[in-house]
């Protein structure tokens, strides 16, 4: 079989397109990198989605946060601290668990039954997990950008007669981002490599269709050599890393057009060894 051809055969198969069966001898490096780069599909789907939701959450918890009446700054403070300080790992297991004891027939909500047994499969639950998780350190950092928008900016914003929404929107939400951007790129590439633990977590793999951890796990027990298959995997996420900088660099320069090029804050990727 050709290299062109497995790819044909098993490029989309992590999302049920293609072959059923996988390989089971003489496996060749284009049948690993095809089917490691297939389930690199599911990490991307889960890191995109709860990025892009996690984005507007983080910013709601950050202006809750900074609020002045307890009856919002509370929750979000509760919400925060949780999610930071439980490991992400032990978040899978407990959601999985509280989502099982969900009843299988469904919830009557208003004499409609909702159904429940959705949200015990990888593609929702660990999403939403990892939604939760990224939302809350994306808000801490969001929380530290809003702190520190220069009190000039403010008062020029005042003094233009701005206020409530027009003035976050115009002037403090802008400012936001701009600070914290090069710390929330930091925590979209690591919640990008989060998303590996979904393989661990209690969220089994539907139909053999896994992520791209999954994979390479299946092609290390098959030929007892773990030194192709997990490197190639590291290759991806490589790759992963070097796109994500790449767009949110574009993000911060498109964020700080209005400031000279000699004083701009450039991205630069510091991994986070201990969270």
């Amino acid at each position: 079989m050709s290299c062109i051809q497995t790819i044909a055969d098993y490029g989309l198969r992590s999302i049920g397109i293609g072959e059923r069966m996988l390989p089971r001898s003489d496996f060749t490096m284009c049948q690993q990198f095809t089917l490691i780069g297939s389930g690199m599909l599911w990490n991307l789907y889960f890191g995109i989605l709860a990025l892009l939701a996690g984005f507007f959450l983080a910013t709601l918890l950050a202006v809750a946060k900074n609020s002045e009446q307890a009856l919002f700054r509370k929750p979000a403070e509760w919400f925060i601290f949780v999610f930071r300080g439980s490991p992400l790992f032990i978040q899978f297991f407990l959601a999985y668990e509280a989502f099982a004891m969900l009843p299988r027939a469904g919830i009557p909500i208003f004499g409609i039954t909702v159904a429940t047994d959705w949200i015990t499969r990888a593609w929702a639950g660990a999403l939403v997990v990892l939604f939760f998780n990224t939302s809350a350190y994306a808000a801490e950092i969001f929380y530290g950008a809003l702190r520190s928008v220069p009190k000039g900016d403010l008062e020029a914003a005042d003094a233009y007669g701005m206020a409530g929404w027009t003035k976050f929107r115009r002037v403090t939400w802008p400012t936001m981002l701009r600070l914290g951007w090069p710390s929330y790129t930091n925590e979209a590439i690591f919640l990008f490599h989060a998303t590996t633990l979904v393989f661990f977590s209690g969220f089994p793999a539907f139909r053999q269709e896994g992520d791209a951890l999954y994979y390479a796990k299946y092609f290390a027990d098959k030929t007892f050599n773990p030194f192709i298959p997990y490197p190639i995997a590291a290759f991806y996420f490589i790759l992963l890393t070097l796109c994500v900088i790449a767009v949110f660099g574009l993000i911060n320069r498109r964020l700080n057009r209005h400031i000279p090029q000699e004083s701009r804050r450039r991205i630069r990727f510091r991994p986070q060894i201990i969270r």
